[in-house]
């Protein structure tokens, strides 16, 4: 039997529709355990259960009292904004600098940035360790920001450079006209028009600071300046034998929610941000 044209458009609707659910279950489904194991203690930890029941809370106030998950939090929270900050503020005027201004080397330079933003951790985990001995950065914040700043900056250049080049010239010759200095450009005309670019890439830069793990492991050693993801690792149980899963998965809801919060607080924008560019108008 030859189905329709109609018949076929709602066919690949439901196809569609059902590819949309399958993923969106494969993906929330870790987030959607640890949550229902979270709110679980004593031997119910170890049952399989996909429904959650009687809701016990002393995992969060474990974790964040007992475990310093809270303090942990507020410096994974300065470290992170302190990083998207500056990425920002430098990869703003750079790719200004790399988009506006014509000087030789110039592909070279964006070239190698690219391939500077593909080195992995663990091959300048070393470098990166005397050289924040030597500024005397050790067991501190600071060295996780400038760790961090180093590793986000040529994504972030890249990415701003590829959107700047998006914007008409005729922009930038008015307000030269208009007696605007280089500083009034890129702050009064660029920063609002790239708000969605600035979104997207200071998001995943936070996103990227908000995670690492080997430098804060490396780089901090005192217990009250470690990030969150350091101090979820070191959580222990009553004996070296106990792995306390119940106040794990409440430490790992803990940090994740804020990440969630800023993607549907900025969704819009970054949706804009990642389409900005891709047309020429």
């Amino acid at each position: 039997m030859k189905l329709n044209r109609r018949q076929q458009k709602y066919g690949h609707k439901a196809l569609i529709f059902a590819g949309a659910a399958l993923a969106s279950v494969i993906c929330l489904f870790p987030f959607y355990y640890a949550l229902i194991t979270s709110l679980r203690s004593g031997s119910s930890l170890f049952q399989v259960a996909y429904l959650p029941g009687a809701p016990h809370w002393g995992n969060y106030l474990t974790a964040l009292m007992d475990n310093g998950i809270a303090r942990s939090l507020l410096n994974s929270i300065v470290v992170a904004t302190l990083t998207v900050g500056i990425c920002l503020l430098v990869s703003i005027t750079a790719a200004f600098a790399l988009a506006r201004i014509s000087f030789r080397g110039r592909k070279y330079l964006l070239f190698t940035i690219l391939c500077v933003s593909m080195f992995p951790q663990v091959a300048v985990l070393s470098g990166m360790f005397e050289l924040v001995r030597f500024m005397g950065l050790y067991d501190s914040l600071g060295a996780l920001v400038l760790s961090y700043t180093t590793f986000s900056l040529p994504f972030t250049v890249w990415v701003l450079t590829t959107f700047m080049k998006s914007i008409p010239a005729e922009l930038e010759e008015a307000a030269i006209v208009d007696g605007a200095n280089t500083w009034t450009i890129i702050t009064r005309i660029f920063a609002p028009i790239m708000g969605p670019s600035l979104v997207t890439t200071g998001l995943l830069a936070f996103i990227g600071a908000w995670n690492e793990f080997m430098f804060a492991l490396t780089f901090v050693i005192s217990s009250g300046k470690r990030t969150v993801p350091v101090a979820i690792g070191m959580l222990q149980g009553a004996s070296q034998f106990e792995l306390p899963w119940g106040t794990i998965m409440a430490a790992s809801v803990i940090v994740t929610l804020p990440i969630i919060m800023l993607v549907l607080i900025f969704q819009r924008r970054i949706v804009s941000g990642l389409t900005n560019g891709a047309v020429k108008g």
